[in-house]
Parts: C-alpha cells; structure tokens; sequence
C-alpha cells in the first residue's frame, strides 16, 4: 500500500504522462550522449585509444547499479521527493563533465551520472499509481515512448553539437535540460509515500526472494534481455560498418542513419493499446519475429548495391519497434504484481535485461571483428529466437502464468 495524492489539482493525468515521458528521455540521454563521441573527449583528456571504451562503459555500468541499489528506494522513500534529488545530483555531475579537465574525474563522474540516472526506472512505473488498470498499458506506453526516444536521440544530436560546437556543449545542454526537469517536476509531480515499515537492508534482501519467487518477473526479464540483446547487436556494430567498404559514411552520415531509427518510437503507445485489449501473448511474439526479421533484410541485397542503404534504415526502424514494444507488452505485465514492491519488481527487470544489452554488445563487436556483418546478423537475428522458443514454452492457467513455471 502507499499514501497518493492526486494529479489533478496541478495537471491532468494526460499532461503528467506527457511531462514523465519527457523527463525520462532528457535523463537517460545522459548515458548515451557519450557514444559517438569517444574519439573526441579520449583525444581532449590524451587518453589512449584502448581505454576509449570506458567512456561508453562506465555510465552504463553506473545505471546497472542503480537498478539494484537506488531504484528500490520508491518502495521506501516519499517518491517525489526521492526523484527530484536524484535529478539534482544528475544536474551537477552534468555540469561538472562539460568543465573538468582531469581524466580520472571525467570517469568517476560519468559513473555517478549512470548510477543517478537509474532514476528513470523510479519514473517509468509513476503513472501507474494514478490511471485505472484497463488503460495503464497505454499509459506505460506513452512514457516509455519518452525513454526509447530520449535513447535514440542521443547520438545523433551529440553528434551534431560536437560537429557544431564541441564536445563539452553537449552536457552544457544536458545541465539546462536538467534543471528545466526539475523545476517542472516540482511543480507536475504528485506525491507517493510508501507506507511499508521497510529498512532499507531489508528492501536489498528482498531481492533475490522476489525474483525467485515470481515466474512472471524472470520470463519477462529473458524475454527483454534476448531483445535487448539484439538492440544492442545491431547499434554496437552498425556504425563500425557503415564507416568501412562498401559504404564509407562521415560520423555525420552514421548520425542521420541513427536518427531514422527514431521512427521505432512509436511503438509504446500502439503496444500500450494492444496490451491493455488483452493482446500481449499475440504482440510480445510478434514483436520477437519482427526484431528477427529486421536482421535478415540487412541482406536482401547486395551490400554494394543502391539499395543497401535504404535496407539497413529499414531494418534499424523495425528493430527499434520491435524492442519497444515487447518493453512495454513486459512492463504492463509486471506492474501488475502489486504496488508495494513495483519499484523493486521494476529495477530487477530492468537490471536483467541491461544484462542481456550488455552482454550481447560485447559479443556484436567480437562477431564482426571475425565474421563481419554476416556474424553480427546472424546473432542478432538468433536472440530474438532463442526468446521465442522459451515464450512457447510458457505454462498458463486461465490466462495467467503458473508460478512454478521456470
């Protein structure tokens, strides 16, 4: 149980999805921002080229923390309040990246930054508290919209600050988002205090005992994690090969192929409203072909031909469908287990499938250092699958998931 108080004397239920969805994407921009701009910032701190990758590394290693150690404080601290200092926290360590000059700093901040970050997933489930359980699908929906939106944004427009400016004006930009965030949430945002007598030891020991103990919380999280995966395959080797033969694209050209991607963020809302129809078995496996499928058009054609451009753009937009709609087919699903742990329910599932991302990304640049593009496409395409066979085996029982279920 938890103590709510309601929107509607400040904004409408529409405007506040609106403003949590436009939050989540300024915050979680923060991790990627980095991404395309690892030659630049390891060249300004003289960093050699073989330690470039924590620049990427350390945010997400950061946020993958903070799944599990800051996300399950909404089950026990007043949330808006819990919120906006994190985002005030998030706003310094913006701040304090676009002016130090040290490496080491540069580093430590960058995994402050992720780790704060993981306030996203304290948003995410917000709106849930306040809608009706036939329309919370589409509610998720247009919030998670607002996180696939802020993830796809980031590189490209990183990339066309550096090109323009520099750098360093990139989290400038990042700090002003960040402070207009937190004016608007202090004003938006409703309050909800938990009410469970929890320490905060015992919330961490909870844990393990909830995953364990819930079937629905484990399958969703695999279900994630292969799609993820596949998400993370396709964007870890893309720009790798665009750069090279056949295609030879600028960083610039690389930016605006990433930018069309965007078009998969419409997603959320649509699967939003088959989830909450009672669609989600039909759309979560029709999303797992659909993020196959897309890797396979990556070689309808040849590779040096006028048309392989357009493919790869094609397969980027229909990959990111894919995986945002399975987000939100899964986030409706666990967010109905109840409401005094969606916050811990919330922070095991995403830490499993940021696992899943993490560790298929590492196996994409390894597949195409060896195998090239035809590797990466085909391990791409396997994920999805692999997540397919495990959803047939799925034991239900009056439209719900036997407990036992593995």
């Amino acid at each position: 149980m938890s103590s709510l108080s309601s929107p509607r004397h400040v904004v409408s239920l529409a405007a506040l999805q609106f403003l949590l969805a436009a939050a989540c994407g300024m915050i979680v921009a923060n991790l990627y921002y980095a991404q395309p701009l690892t030659g630049l910032i390891s060249a300004a701190f003289g960093m050699p080229r073989s330690a470039s990758g924590l620049l990427v590394t350390l945010p997400l290693t950061g946020y993958g923390v903070g799944l599990l150690m800051i996300v399950p404080l909404g089950d026990l601290f007043e949330n808006k309040r819990l919120v906006l200092a994190l985002a005030t926290i998030e706003l310094l360590c913006t701040l304090a990246l676009s002016l130090t000059t040290l490496a080491g700093a540069y580093l430590v901040i960058a995994f402050l930054i992720g780790l704060v970050a993981s306030v996203v997933q304290v948003l995410v489930p917000y709106i849930t508290y306040f809608v009706a359980e036939e329309v919370r699908g589409r509610a998720v929906g247009r919030v998670v919209s607002g996180v696939m939106l802020g993830i796809m944004l980031a590189r490209p427009v990183s990339s066309i600050i550096a090109n323009a400016w520099s750098w360093r004006e990139v989290f400038r930009l990042s700090a002003a988002l960040m402070a207009a965030v937190i004016v608007v949430l202090a004003f938006a945002l409703p309050r909800r205090t938990p009410t469970q007598p929890l320490t905060y030891g015992s919330l961490l020991g909870s844990l393990g005992r909830i995953f364990l103990d819930t079937a629905l919380l484990r399958r969703r999280g695999f279900y994630q994690a292969a799609m993820f995966g596949s998400f993370s395959v396709f964007w870890t080797a893309v720009p790798l090969w665009l750069s090279g033969e056949p295609f030879g694209m600028s960083q610039q050209g690389i930016a605006f192929v990433a930018l069309a991607g965007v078009a998969g963020a419409i997603a959320p809302p649509f699967a939003g409203r088959l989830a909450d129809r009672g669609f989600s078995r039909q759309g979560t496996a029709g999303a797992m072909l659909l993020a196959s499928l897309a890797f396979l058009l990556t070689n309808a054609v040849p590779h040096n031909s006028r048309f392989a451009l357009g493919m790869i753009v094609a397969a980027a937009v229909l990959l990111d469908f894919a995986v945002s709609a399975n987000l939100v087919f899964s986030q409706r699903a666990i967010y109905s287990l109840g409401a005094e742990q969606r916050s811990r329910i919330n922070g095991l599932f995403m830490a499993t499938f940021f696992a899943g991302g993490a560790i298929s990304s590492a196996l994409s640049g390894w597949a195409f250092a060896r195998l090239g593009w035809a590797g990466v496409s085909a391990l791409g395409a396997l994920l999805p699958l692999l997540a397919l066979g495990y959803f047939a085996t799925e034991k239900r029982r009056g439209g719900v998931i036997v407990p036992n279920s593995p």
